[in-house]
């Protein structure tokens, strides 16, 4: 997990347990297949930073909500979704405890959810918002019990914040 010195909110990247798991079958029920990155800058869920040329990658279908909830005991219902991320095809120890917020120097979408799972809304964050201060403001409702923090280009999940 990263967190940040100045605020309480950790960007959770996706765990090497369920990292092993996406690596055998991701959460569509498809085998992992690894590429060599020619160029670099895949936002990497697993580390929480862009890939760097001739690293190996893989895309994988994740589910983040339905982990969550099967971890919670949450039913998201139809909120549940699966989509792309970019993962290290072997294990990469995860990110470096001062990295701080990832992936937040562009548009950001937070998108809040409930205990239950279901969505409580969204914000987009511009820069040079401040993705910190967006946070501390969809935690004051005491409904929001995590966001997921996602590209605005593809709506892709990036990572999870939970309450502090």
């Amino acid at each position: 997990m990263t967190t940040h010195a100045t605020t309480p909110h950790t960007a959770r990247p996706i765990t090497e347990p369920v990292l092993a798991e996406l690596r055998a079958s991701d959460d569509a029920g498809r085998p992992m297949t690894a590429v060599t990155d020619p160029e670099g800058g895949a936002p990497l869920r697993c580390c929480l930073r862009r890939s760097a040329p001739g690293e190996r990658i893989a895309l994988v279908s994740y589910a983040p909500l339905r982990r969550w909830a099967a971890a919670t005991g949450a039913d998201p219902g139809a909120y549940d979704e699966q989509g792309p991320v970019f993962i290290h095809a072997e294990p990469c120890g995860g990110p470096a405890p001062e990295d701080g917020l990832a992936f937040t120097g562009a548009h950001r979408v937070l998108r809040r959810y409930s205990r239950d799972g279901r969505i409580l809304g969204g914000r987009l964050v511009t820069p040079p918002e401040d993705v910190e201060t967006a946070l501390t403001e969809a935690f004051t409702d005491p409904e929001v019990a995590l966001v997921h923090v996602r590209a605005v280009e593809y709506g892709c999940f990036l990572y999870e914040v939970r309450r502090p």
